[in-house]
């Protein structure tokens, strides 16, 4: 129990600081471009509490990944509906990719602060700093990069969307329903994530830790036995 109660605190603020922000960036640019609904609703709040979804929030915290509650978009509202779209689909994993370089900052400034040049006080959150900011690293670049998969109602699908003609696109909303079937379908049953996703997300993590890499699979080990 201990070693679980550890793991879900070095797993928390991460995890929500990465659902939330990917919410409230969508909910924030499609303000900007006309539709207040996300506002009006309260959603345009860094206070998860307001974001998540039970079953998504358990299995970030159970298999690092997960999702939170769809703020809600309203395209009548938006001022050039397809190009706008266009943005605030893409505002959520950007957000993600943002938070993950900003970890990967964060990882590289706890290296030049080992045990002996650290202040007395910051030694023993040293470690749990390190972990929380390789998981971050980590769950960010998963969400940032799986959720520009070019199926609806992932963001990548939206995208999609808006870039085809008019006649494409609507054929594509018209698998919105059963999109995110067909996306289990993919991940769990074919090479996407193996020969795809899982290589991409990878490379960019390498590339955000550079040589802290080695930070980042500490974490992973210690979480998930990676």
């Amino acid at each position: 129990m201990e070693e679980i109660l550890s793991r879900i605190s070095i797993m928390l603020v991460p995890a929500l600081l990465a659902i939330t922000m990917h919410e409230v960036m969508h909910g924030y640019v499609a303000d900007r471009c006309g539709d207040p609904t996300a506002r009006l609703l309260g959603r345009l709040t860094l206070n998860p509490v307001r974001h998540l979804d039970p079953i998504g929030t358990l299995a970030i915290l159970f298999f690092g990944f997960g999702w939170a509650r769809p703020v809600p978009v309203n395209t009548r509202n938006l001022r050039r509906a397809r190009r706008d779209m266009i943005w605030v689909s893409l505002a959520g994993p950007l957000a993600n990719l943002f938070v993950a370089a900003a970890s990967a900052l964060l990882l590289h400034g706890l290296a030049f602060l080992d045990a002996s040049s650290a202040p007395t006080w910051l030694v023993p959150a040293l470690r749990p700093l390190s972990l929380m900011a390789g998981f971050s690293l980590y769950i960010n670049v998963i969400l940032g990069i799986f959720n520009l998969m070019p199926l609806p109602p992932l963001d990548g699908g939206r995208v999609l969307a808006g870039i085809l003609p008019p006649r494409q696109a609507e054929w594509l909303a018209r698998i919105e329903p059963f999109g995110f079937v067909i996306v289990l379908f993919l991940v769990f049953f074919t090479d996407v994530w193996a020969k795809v996703l899982g290589p991409l997300i990878a490379y960019l993590v390498t590339l955000m830790a550079g040589s802290q890499v080695g930070a980042v699979e500490q974490a992973m080990h210690f979480l998930f036995g990676q």
